[in-house]
């Protein structure tokens, strides 16, 4: 499957679904969830929450409220916060598991960041190259566009770099 590699806030993003890089707990707290959290309004929080905890590698999806998406899948690429780091194994199937789910609901549109990365402890050029290998592997029933977004420069350019030997 093809994909971009974008840079910007997930939460300022048009798609019928965006991906926030959760934890078990699904509790919404900085970087991405936290982005997203703020463009949604609280209640985005509320929502994810009721639906956890999941399982590690995991999702579980909500209403986007005041975002401008139909979706939010929470991808469980990171254990509950403070209780261990992200591992190749959660990345891959959080990723998979985020994109199935678009799938499932008819979604053409996905926003991804790089699930399991920065404040999860995954190296972000290891990770983005795992996210990459299963975004190229999957193969949609509905999703035709696949955003794999970054926020900071240095992602960005990590990011692109990686993805480009996969496009």
């Amino acid at each position: 499957m093809q994909f971009t590699v974008v840079q910007g806030d997930i939460a300022q993003q048009s798609a019928d679904a965006l991906v926030n890089a959760a934890g078990t707990s699904l509790r919404m707290g900085s970087g991405v969830a936290g982005a997203l959290r703020r463009g949604a309004g609280e209640g985005l929080n509320e929502a994810a929450m009721a639906k956890g905890p999941v399982d590690l590698g995991s999702v579980a999806v909500t209403d986007a409220f005041d975002l401008d998406a139909n979706y939010v899948i929470h991808a469980a690429a990171m254990p509950h916060y403070g209780d261990g780091q992200a591992t190749a194994q959660s990345i891959r199937d959080a990723t998979r598991n985020a994109l199935a789910a678009a799938d499932e609901r008819g979604c053409e549109s996905l926003v991804m960041p790089a699930l399991g990365c920065g404040v999860a402890g995954f190296d972000t050029s290891e990770g983005a190259r795992l996210i990459c290998e299963e975004i190229s592997n999957y193969e949609p029933t509905t999703l035709t566009d696949v955003r794999f977004i970054a926020y900071s420069d240095e992602e960005f350019e990590t990011i692109r770099e990686i993805a480009s030997e996969f496009q």
